[in-house]
């Protein structure tokens, strides 16, 4: 019996981005279309089937213990970057800036996707949600260097806007101006997440 439901909501993309190098910049360069593999995107800093726990999950593991990797992809909405723009009281939030893979329009509250949800492209490549994506200082640096004095103002200002993570379940190509298919899980909320939260 299918675990997943197909929805009605579906998503164009809108921008997709390759960050080469975390060490050097954040910031993300343009791409026409990128190809999703099991290890996500040759040539993108977050590629791999394993990568280095980091501060996201230092309840779990140590930071810098190898885990597996789904975070292969950062996507964030057109319309919530509107809303971060606004604000930040500025026209335009480039998705370079947050070193972001993706950005998608069409799928309303995107940030709070429920994990293992499904994004499926045309090709057949599938990306799995994983978590919410959560905003930190990182960005600040290259948001100032475009915005000056703006940087540290990313953070409240995406505060439960800054997309989701996600990992390739199925490879192929995405594009500019794919549509993709949203599938969610069809499970119930669990009955004691509320409680779970404030243990």
């Amino acid at each position: 019996m299918p675990a997943l439901k197909p929805t009605l909501f579906s998503a164009r993309i809108t921008w997709l981005g390759l960050v080469t190098d975390r060490a050097a910049s954040l910031r993300a360069s343009p791409q026409d279309q990128v190809m999703a593999t099991f290890a996500g995107v040759a040539g993108e800093d977050h590629a791999g089937l394993t990568r280095p726990s980091c501060s996201r999950v230092t309840a779990q593991h140590k930071r810098g213990t190898e885990i597996r990797n789904t975070r292969q992809f950062s996507i964030v909405s057109a319309e919530e970057l509107a809303e971060i723009a606004d604000r930040m009281g500025i026209t335009r939030f480039d998705p370079a800036w947050i070193g972001a893979s993706m950005v998608i329009e069409g799928i309303p509250d995107l940030s709070h996707l429920p994990p293992s949800a499904r994004l499926q492209g045309p090709s057949g490549a599938t990306l799995v949600v994983d978590m919410q994506n959560r905003p930190c200082h990182l960005p600040a640096k290259v948001i100032d260097a475009e915005q000056e004095g703006l940087g540290g103002a990313f953070k409240k200002a995406a505060n439960g806007r800054r997309g989701v993570t996600a990992w390739v379940e199925r490879e192929g190509m995405l594009a500019v101006g794919d549509t993709l298919a949203l599938h969610v899980p069809d499970q119930r909320v669990w009955a004691h997440l509320a409680e779970a939260r404030r243990g």
